[in-house]
């Protein structure tokens, strides 16, 4: 048995199967019609929105119950210039000498490029980072396990939470993204991780016209 305290599960709400399938197709239905979106209207979003989806990013499963990730909220204007200057600079050199040409054909569909207006033009961007460990008072390390997939969890569901409530999203992944620790003031410790931009589609928001995988395609039962 172990010696730390454990409580009964708290709030746990079982539904009948009729209800689970109504619940469950219905998520799916408002998940389904999320996309990543590249066109953003500068309309301003209250920050208490963005603070309650990040709370329920704060609930996914973490390595340990570490919960191994930092989220730097950023909606000051000259703060997302710097953001956009370094981005691009990182992507002008991605697709001139990092890229193969394999990698460019893939993105091709998505019509991606150089150019990241949405940087400055949504009004949130969230630069999720990830923590290899923890510092405590007396200058001692506290390790985390499995970071990247507890970090992933938690962005997952920071999505979610943000197309629940409205909002269109772009995950964003210049690599490398060290800047974002000099611009943020983030430790070297912490991993960039990913630039999340939320806000609304800009009016007449345009997406590539792709398609999804059948389930088939990407799940098999045993």
């Amino acid at each position: 048995m172990s010696d730390h305290p454990f409580i009964a599960l708290p709030d746990w709400h079982e539904y009948p199967p009729a209800e689970m399938r109504r619940r469950v197709a219905a998520f799916h239905a408002e998940m389904q019609r999320r996309r990543s979106v590249r066109e953003f209207a500068a309309r301003p979003v209250p920050r208490d929105i963005i603070e309650t989806a990040l709370r329920a990013a704060g609930t996914a499963p973490s390595g340990a119950n570490l919960q191994p990730w930092h989220f730097v909220v950023i909606g000051d204007a000259g703060i997302k210039h710097e953001i956009r200057v370094a981005a691009e600079a990182e992507e002008r050199e991605f697709y001139a000498h990092r890229a193969s040409a394999e990698w460019l054909q893939a993105l091709a569909p998505l019509g991606t490029g150089t150019d990241k207006p949405f940087l400055e033009t949504a009004p949130w961007l969230i630069a999720v980072f990830l923590r290899k460990f923890a510092r405590l008072p007396d200058g001692s390390k506290v390790k985390h396990y499995y970071p990247a997939e507890s970090t992933g969890l938690a962005t997952g569901l920071l999505l979610a939470a943000l197309h629940h409530a409205g909002l269109a999203c772009l995950t964003h992944t210049p690599s490398p993204m060290g800047f974002l620790n000099d611009i943020l003031g983030r430790p070297r410790s912490e991993r960039p991780f990913l630039l999340l931009v939320t806000g609304y589609p800009a009016d007449g928001a345009r997406v590539p016209d792709i398609r999804r995988k059948a389930l088939g395609d990407f799940a098999s039962f045993i």
